[in-house]
């Protein structure tokens, strides 16, 4: 087995690998507004800013700020599951899938706390590479 198929690659291009192959989310903040979003941005999606945008490291934690059951996918996505909208700590919102909480609106709460975990989609490259994607877990109520 080649080392390049033990690379795994990331599912969403703000979805980063450190030196020791720990996965990370990237951002940008606008240092005139402080809005935060996910990936290199070279323009401030909230004030509009063209200078100023720094690359920072998304926080890993935030709360649940809506979310729907998926009932109905594509062919081959397993349902139901649940697709969260996550205010993250520190700015910026991620819309990702929920792991581990039955699909019952009774285990499910707005501004429930969750935390980004990192897994393998199932999915390769042509060369056999594994992608990776970000996912939220819960951490209890707020």
């Amino acid at each position: 087995m080649s080392e390049s198929t033990r690379v795994p690659l990331a599912a969403v291009n703000f979805l980063r690998f450190d030196d020791e192959g720990e996965a990370y989310l990237q951002g940008t903040r606008c240092s005139d507004c402080g809005a935060v979003a996910p990936g290199v941005r070279l323009v401030c999606n909230a004030c509009g800013a063209r200078s100023g945008m720094e690359s920072i490291r998304l926080s890993e934690q935030g709360t649940i700020s809506t979310y729907t059951i998926v009932h109905r996918s594509f062919p081959g996505v397993k349902t139901p599951f649940i697709a969260v909208i996550v205010d993250l700590d520190g700015g910026g919102a991620l819309k990702g899938s929920l792991l581990g909480v039955k699909e019952d609106p009774q285990e499910i709460g707005y501004d429930m706390r969750v935390k980004v975990v990192y897994r393998d989609t199932g999915q390769t490259s042509p060369d056999g590479r594994p992608f990776y994607s970000y996912y939220f877990e819960s951490q209890g109520a707020a």
